[in-house]
Protein backbone atom coordinates (compact mmCIF):
# COMPACT_ATOMS: atom_id res chain seq x y z
CA UNK A 1 0.00 0.00 0.00
CA UNK A 2 2.87 2.36 -0.63
CA UNK A 3 1.35 3.98 -3.21
CA UNK A 4 -1.47 5.11 -2.03
CA UNK A 5 -1.49 8.02 -0.09
CA UNK A 6 1.61 9.60 -0.74
CA UNK A 7 0.34 11.64 -3.83
CA UNK A 8 2.08 14.75 -3.21
CA UNK A 9 2.37 17.13 -6.41
CA UNK A 10 5.63 17.75 -8.70
CA UNK A 11 5.02 19.37 -11.62
CA UNK A 12 7.97 17.27 -13.40
CA UNK A 13 6.86 18.36 -17.19
CA UNK A 14 9.17 19.79 -20.04
CA UNK A 15 7.83 22.92 -19.45
CA UNK A 16 9.44 25.24 -16.77
CA UNK A 17 7.13 25.32 -14.02
CA UNK A 18 6.16 28.85 -12.38
CA UNK A 19 8.60 29.52 -9.63
CA UNK A 20 6.38 29.43 -6.49
CA UNK A 21 6.55 32.83 -4.25
CA UNK A 22 8.27 32.11 -1.00
CA UNK A 23 7.76 33.94 2.67
CA UNK A 24 11.92 34.35 3.32
CA UNK A 25 11.77 34.44 6.70
CA UNK A 26 13.15 37.23 8.97
CA UNK A 27 16.37 37.22 11.49
CA UNK A 28 13.79 36.77 14.25
CA UNK A 29 10.04 35.86 14.28
CA UNK A 30 9.67 36.91 17.73
CA UNK A 31 10.70 33.92 19.50
CA UNK A 32 13.11 30.94 18.75
CA UNK A 33 10.39 28.87 18.19
CA UNK A 34 8.54 30.55 15.77
CA UNK A 35 12.07 31.71 14.21
CA UNK A 36 12.73 28.31 13.65
CA UNK A 37 9.53 27.04 11.88
CA UNK A 38 9.61 29.87 9.99
CA UNK A 39 13.08 28.91 8.40
CA UNK A 40 11.86 25.17 8.11
CA UNK A 41 9.20 26.29 6.43
CA UNK A 42 11.00 28.42 4.04
CA UNK A 43 13.44 25.66 3.20
CA UNK A 44 10.51 23.44 2.43
CA UNK A 45 8.78 25.01 0.13
CA UNK A 46 12.00 26.33 -1.66
CA UNK A 47 13.16 22.93 -1.83
CA UNK A 48 9.91 21.63 -3.50
CA UNK A 49 10.32 24.71 -6.29
CA UNK A 50 13.58 24.06 -7.15
CA UNK A 51 12.93 19.97 -8.00
CA UNK A 52 9.89 20.48 -9.43
CA UNK A 53 11.91 23.08 -11.68
CA UNK A 54 14.97 20.90 -12.18
CA UNK A 55 14.78 17.82 -10.57
CA UNK A 56 15.74 15.94 -7.71
CA UNK A 57 19.33 15.28 -8.74
CA UNK A 58 19.74 18.73 -9.66
CA UNK A 59 19.53 20.39 -6.87
CA UNK A 60 22.37 21.15 -4.15
CA UNK A 61 22.13 22.85 -0.52
CA UNK A 62 22.94 25.93 -1.45
CA UNK A 63 20.40 26.37 -4.45
CA UNK A 64 17.99 26.05 -1.25
CA UNK A 65 19.59 28.23 0.97
CA UNK A 66 19.85 31.42 -1.29
CA UNK A 67 16.09 30.44 -2.20
CA UNK A 68 14.77 30.23 0.80
CA UNK A 69 16.52 33.13 2.24
CA UNK A 70 19.67 31.66 4.58
CA UNK A 71 23.25 31.28 5.14
CA UNK A 72 24.13 27.74 4.05
CA UNK A 73 25.58 27.29 7.49
CA UNK A 74 21.99 27.53 8.68
CA UNK A 75 20.65 25.44 6.31
CA UNK A 76 22.94 22.67 7.65
CA UNK A 77 21.75 23.13 11.21
CA UNK A 78 18.28 21.75 10.22
CA UNK A 79 19.02 19.31 8.33
CA UNK A 80 21.85 17.17 6.76
CA UNK A 81 21.31 16.87 2.86
CA UNK A 82 18.64 17.55 -0.05
CA UNK A 83 17.06 13.95 0.95
CA UNK A 84 16.49 15.07 4.74
CA UNK A 85 14.74 17.94 3.21
CA UNK A 86 12.78 16.17 0.66
CA UNK A 87 11.57 13.55 3.82
CA UNK A 88 10.73 16.39 5.80
CA UNK A 89 8.61 18.18 3.11
CA UNK A 90 6.74 14.70 2.07
CA UNK A 91 5.83 14.33 5.38
CA UNK A 92 4.14 17.73 6.01
CA UNK A 93 2.46 16.74 2.74
CA UNK A 94 1.00 13.75 3.74
CA UNK A 95 0.20 15.41 7.49
CA UNK A 96 -1.85 17.61 5.76
CA UNK A 97 -3.87 15.19 3.67
CA UNK A 98 -4.62 13.42 6.73
CA UNK A 99 -5.91 16.36 8.21
CA UNK A 100 -8.34 17.17 5.64
CA UNK A 101 -9.54 13.64 5.55
CA UNK A 102 -10.14 13.53 9.17
CA UNK A 103 -12.13 16.81 8.92
CA UNK A 104 -14.63 15.58 5.95
CA UNK A 105 -14.68 12.48 7.93
CA UNK A 106 -16.28 14.58 11.16
CA UNK A 107 -18.66 16.42 8.82
CA UNK A 108 -22.19 16.32 9.35
CA UNK A 109 -24.03 13.34 7.44
CA UNK A 110 -24.13 9.32 8.27
CA UNK A 111 -21.55 6.80 7.66
CA UNK A 112 -22.09 6.16 3.87
CA UNK A 113 -22.04 9.77 3.32
CA UNK A 114 -19.16 10.52 5.13
CA UNK A 115 -17.17 7.61 3.69
CA UNK A 116 -18.28 8.57 0.47
CA UNK A 117 -16.89 12.09 0.73
CA UNK A 118 -14.01 10.93 2.38
CA UNK A 119 -13.45 8.32 -0.98
CA UNK A 120 -13.96 11.65 -3.20
CA UNK A 121 -11.48 13.48 -1.24
CA UNK A 122 -8.82 10.50 -1.56
CA UNK A 123 -9.49 10.30 -5.13
CA UNK A 124 -8.42 13.92 -5.82
CA UNK A 125 -5.22 13.31 -3.70
CA UNK A 126 -4.56 10.43 -5.34
CA UNK A 127 -4.77 11.62 -8.75
CA UNK A 128 -2.42 14.09 -8.27
CA UNK A 129 0.61 11.44 -8.35
CA UNK A 130 3.83 12.51 -8.86
CA UNK A 131 6.54 9.95 -10.49
CA UNK A 132 9.78 8.99 -11.41
CA UNK A 133 12.91 9.37 -9.48
CA UNK A 134 10.76 11.40 -6.97
CA UNK A 135 8.41 8.17 -6.39
CA UNK A 136 11.56 6.10 -6.46
CA UNK A 137 13.25 8.05 -3.39
CA UNK A 138 9.36 9.48 -1.48
CA UNK A 139 7.88 6.03 -1.00
CA UNK A 140 10.96 4.88 1.14
CA UNK A 141 10.19 7.14 3.70
CA UNK A 142 9.59 5.87 7.11
CA UNK A 143 6.74 8.32 7.30
CA UNK A 144 4.76 6.31 4.86
CA UNK A 145 3.63 3.29 6.27
CA UNK A 146 2.73 5.28 9.48
CA UNK A 147 0.23 7.58 7.55
CA UNK A 148 -1.18 4.08 5.66
CA UNK A 149 -1.89 3.13 9.01
CA UNK A 150 -3.75 5.45 9.86
CA UNK A 151 -5.80 6.13 6.46
CA UNK A 152 -6.50 2.63 6.70
CA UNK A 153 -8.37 3.04 10.00
CA UNK A 154 -9.64 6.22 9.39
CA UNK A 155 -12.05 4.62 6.29
CA UNK A 156 -12.55 1.29 8.53
CA UNK A 157 -13.95 2.83 11.26
CA UNK A 158 -16.42 4.22 8.99
CA UNK A 159 -17.09 1.27 7.14
CA UNK A 160 -17.74 -0.25 10.74
CA UNK A 161 -19.79 2.35 11.38
CA UNK A 162 -22.25 1.97 8.42
CA UNK A 163 -22.35 -1.88 8.38
CA UNK A 164 -23.62 -1.28 11.92
CA UNK A 165 -26.36 0.67 10.39
CA UNK A 166 -27.11 -1.57 7.72
CA UNK A 167 -25.96 1.00 5.27
CA UNK A 168 -22.82 -1.03 4.35
CA UNK A 169 -21.82 -4.47 3.61
CA UNK A 170 -21.43 -6.64 6.70
CA UNK A 171 -20.08 -9.84 5.09
CA UNK A 172 -16.82 -9.05 4.85
CA UNK A 173 -14.59 -7.62 7.78
CA UNK A 174 -14.09 -3.77 7.55
CA UNK A 175 -10.22 -3.87 7.37
CA UNK A 176 -10.36 -5.97 3.94
CA UNK A 177 -12.80 -4.17 2.86
CA UNK A 178 -10.83 -0.47 3.46
CA UNK A 179 -7.81 -2.09 1.54
CA UNK A 180 -10.11 -2.88 -1.41
CA UNK A 181 -11.07 0.81 -1.30
CA UNK A 182 -8.06 2.24 -1.08
CA UNK A 183 -6.12 0.12 -3.90
CA UNK A 184 -9.01 0.08 -6.03
CA UNK A 185 -8.86 4.11 -6.25
CA UNK A 186 -4.94 4.28 -5.91
CA UNK A 187 -5.75 3.88 -9.62
CA UNK A 188 -6.82 7.67 -9.68
CA UNK A 189 -3.45 8.47 -10.30
CA UNK A 190 -3.79 7.23 -14.03
CA UNK A 191 -7.18 9.44 -14.94
CA UNK A 192 -6.79 12.43 -16.04
CA UNK A 193 -10.61 13.92 -15.77
CA UNK A 194 -13.24 14.58 -13.06
CA UNK A 195 -15.65 12.29 -14.80
CA UNK A 196 -13.55 9.42 -15.34
CA UNK A 197 -12.62 10.00 -11.55
CA UNK A 198 -16.60 10.29 -10.57
CA UNK A 199 -16.75 6.72 -12.38
CA UNK A 200 -13.81 5.27 -10.26
CA UNK A 201 -15.32 5.98 -6.66
CA UNK A 202 -18.87 4.89 -7.71
CA UNK A 203 -17.80 1.93 -8.72
CA UNK A 204 -15.67 1.60 -5.69
CA UNK A 205 -18.47 2.19 -3.59
CA UNK A 206 -20.47 0.15 -5.13
CA UNK A 207 -18.23 -3.02 -3.66
CA UNK A 208 -18.86 -1.77 -0.23
CA UNK A 209 -22.60 -0.70 0.02
CA UNK A 210 -25.22 -3.27 1.21
CA UNK A 211 -26.98 -5.21 -1.76
CA UNK A 212 -30.15 -6.87 0.32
Amino acid sequence: MNETLCRCQFNLSSEKPERIVLCVPKLWEGTIDAHREAVRTATLDATASLVAERGLTSVTMSDIAKLAGIGRATLYKYFADVEAILSAWHERQINRHLVELAAIRDCAGDASQRLEAVLKAYARIAQRRHGGEMASFLHQTNHVAHAQGQLLGLVRDLLSEGARNGDLRNDVSPNELASYCLHALSAAGNLSSDAALARLVKVTLSGVRRTE
